[in-house]
């Protein structure tokens, strides 16, 4: 953590206090705390909610430091060691205490031990972990994940592999962009699920994990996805509801689906030629809701909740955000796995893209829709974000997007012709318009030339624009 210090109130990371209490215990929670999430500093000698200066005197300074290093060591367990240091702020002298994040989770008090000694920091409070959050963190301790995890008592034949394996390959087929990619999906294998972490096998056994139990639906796994059509804003009058009880990526379909049937539909006109369009980008519902799922904290019992309202579609899973992760590190691109197993088995299924791809996708698109941005809320252990829907403002605006169709020399409309080819690479860049021509040579198995031949093509023919810079930039396509 930056050595700078700036007053601005309680937040997640930090914390003040008027004085160094001579009872320990009143911030060593928050020490726990901030090593069990993204580190924090607590300032002593700042009055909290006034943001009053008062200062520690120049004599105590030391001793107090002292005092506070070895409350620390001493409290913690693992041992946490802090970083002290003294700022001048209006002429007063402040300690400042720094804990970084740890990597020996989870941290407690050792007078309270794992269970009761254990907190973490939610906004800009301390509360104790509750047993879904411990067990996060001692899997997190470990480098473990949840869904790679043994499942008791369930039981598994070759025979039940092997329908998933082929289950899995036709649904990755369904889902391709083109026929050339389609045809080249590998079929998948018994090992590759153990690579995965989907099976585990001892001495010649074959063990079923969470992920295992999710993509077959067994044992109670995944809990349901709950979706409902709201007419009120506070939830009280509902005009439609679906429980969605299935496999985990049949779940991703039948949500995606039970959304695009209770949005509106409308139309974009190029020149004479009328194309309908959803009022929200479909690829982004599709991505927002397969990321819910994938991401989600299945150490909580909740349900991902899909709800749309007059306004917005909102999607909320169980589980905070991870640590070192933050709002706009998604909208960059940042991501950490929360259950690695299923974010294999998504890619494998084309459910999802490149990890850590799925947000600025869809913030692109909805930008590219003339939405209001869409807005990531992170509350009370779970995660929510919300698509704003079309009003007649932006309805409006999306009509008069310049999307002009190509003519002939006369001015009249012409309809463009495309090869197989073309129509690939369009495709491709229509669900990943920052794809680079590697990568789409990578996912459709043309040659890079090939590439580059067709995309030039596209260019000249008005089908393809580049927007932004050569480095930062992305694709619009005009016409499929």
């Amino acid at each position: 953590m930056e050595k700078d210090l700036s007053l601005h109130g309680e937040s997640k990371n930090v914390e003040y206090k008027e004085r160094v209490p001579e009872d320990s215990q009143k911030y060593m929670k928050s020490v726990v705390a901030f090593a069990n999430g993204d580190g924090g500093r607590i300032v002593f000698g700042v009055e909290d909610g006034t943001m009053r200066v008062v200062g520690i005197p120049q004599a105590d300074l030391f001793q107090m430091m002292d005092a506070i290093t070895n409350a620390v060591t001493d409290s913690c367990e693992p041992m946490i060691i802090p970083d002290l240091f003294v700022r001048e702020i209006e002429g007063k002298s402040l300690i400042i205490l720094e804990i970084a994040p740890g990597m020996q989770r989870p941290y407690y008090l050792k007078k309270k031990g794992p269970v009761k000694g254990t907190y973490i920091r939610t906004a800009g409070t301390t509360r104790l972990a509750d047993r879904a959050i411990l067990q996060e963190l001692l899997l997190e301790g470990e480098n473990k994940f949840f869904d790679q995890q043994p499942i008791p008592n369930l039981k598994v034949t070759k025979y039940d592999v092997t329908a998933l394996c082929h289950s899995m390959s036709e649904t990755a087929k369904k889902n391709a962009l083109s026929d050339i990619q389609r045809q080249g999906i590998k079929e998948l294998t018994i090992n590759q699920l153990i690579s995965w972490g989907i099976l585990i096998e001892n001495k010649d056994q074959l063990i079923p994990t969470y992920a295992y139990a999710m993509l077959t639906h067994q044992a109670g796994y995944p809990p349901v996805v709950q979706c409902a059509v709201f007419k009120t804003d506070d939830r009280a009058v509902f005009v439609d509801k679906r429980e969605i009880d299935a496999p985990i990526q049949e779940q991703v379909e039948k949500a995606y689906q039970y959304v695009l049937e209770k949005i509106n539909m409308g139309a974009r006109f190029q020149g004479v030629y009328r194309q309908d369009i959803y009022e929200l980008p479909p690829d982004s519902i599709r991505e927002l809701i397969a990321n819910a799922l994938v991401h989600r904290n299945y150490l909580e019992p909740e349900s991902v909740q899909i709800a749309l309202f007059s306004d917005r579609l909102e999607v909320t899973s169980p589980g905070s955000l991870m640590r070192g992760v933050t709002h706009e590190k998604m909208k960059e691109g940042f991501s950490k796995i929360r259950n690695r197993a299923l974010a294999n088995a998504f890619a494998y299924m084309n459910l999802i893209e490149k990890w850590g791809s799925g947000f600025p996708r869809i913030f692109r698109d909805c930008r590219n829709y003339g939405l209001q941005e869409p807005e990531i809320i992170d509350f009370d252990g779970d995660l929510r974000v919300n698509l704003y829907r079309i009003t007649d403002q932006t309805s409006d605006q999306t009509k008069k997007t310049d999307q002009t169709p190509k003519t002939d020399q006369t001015g009249t409309n012409m309809p463009v012709k495309l090869n197989e080819k073309e129509r690939v690479i369009l495709s491709y860049l229509q669900k990943k318009p920052d794809g680079t021509q590697h990568e789409i040579a990578e996912a459709t198995s043309l040659s890079l030339s090939t590439i580059k031949y067709y995309m030039k093509k596209l260019q000249e023919k008005g089908c393809l624009q580049r927007m932004g810079t050569h480095r930062k930039g992305y694709w619009v396509v005009r016409f499929n």
